[in-house]
């Protein structure tokens, strides 16, 4: 893998590291130059519309975490002849485990993400963040209708 498919599949990896860790302020930053398609009458969700999203569903205990292990996996990078943008197939999978609720599958997808190179850096463009295929049991991660 060349370096900026280094440098881009590690923004995937990051979402995954801020998510887990409760971070929810800094995995919506992420987003703050991107469009990301969203389920519903929504459309499309800003970077405030991503935290107003996650801080309305996702659970957050105690920890400060939601519990969970998120996994990107069979990153596609395609990058194009300008070497300026991106894109990018992969599958994510989540995982959880709380008191009384043993680790196991919760959520499985795809991801399929546009980037940018700006000022030197990568940055992300468009996800769309629509594309939910396996649904286990998200009694324990999610509260509400998402």
């Amino acid at each position: 893998m060349n370096d900026t498919a280094v440098e881009i599949t590690n923004l995937l990896y990051h979402y995954c590291e801020l998510m887990d860790s409760g971070r929810l302020e800094e995995a919506a930053a992420l987003f703050r130059h991107a469009r990301v398609k969203v389920a519903g009458d929504a459309g499309f969700a800003s970077e405030a519309g991503m935290l107003a999203l996650w801080r309305r569903h996702v659970i957050i205990y105690p920890d400060g975490t939601p519990r969970t292990k998120h996994v990107v996996s069979n990153p596609i990078v395609e990058i194009d002849a300008t070497g300026q943008r991106a894109k990018v197939r992969s599958y994510y999978s989540v995982y959880q485990a709380t008191e009384g609720f043993p680790l196991q599958l919760i959520a499985a997808g795809r991801y399929q993400d546009e980037f940018e190179r700006h000022e030197g850096r990568w940055r992300f463009a468009y996800r769309d963040y629509t594309l939910f295929d396996l649904q286990g049991d998200l009694s324990h991660h999610l509260q509400g209708r998402v």
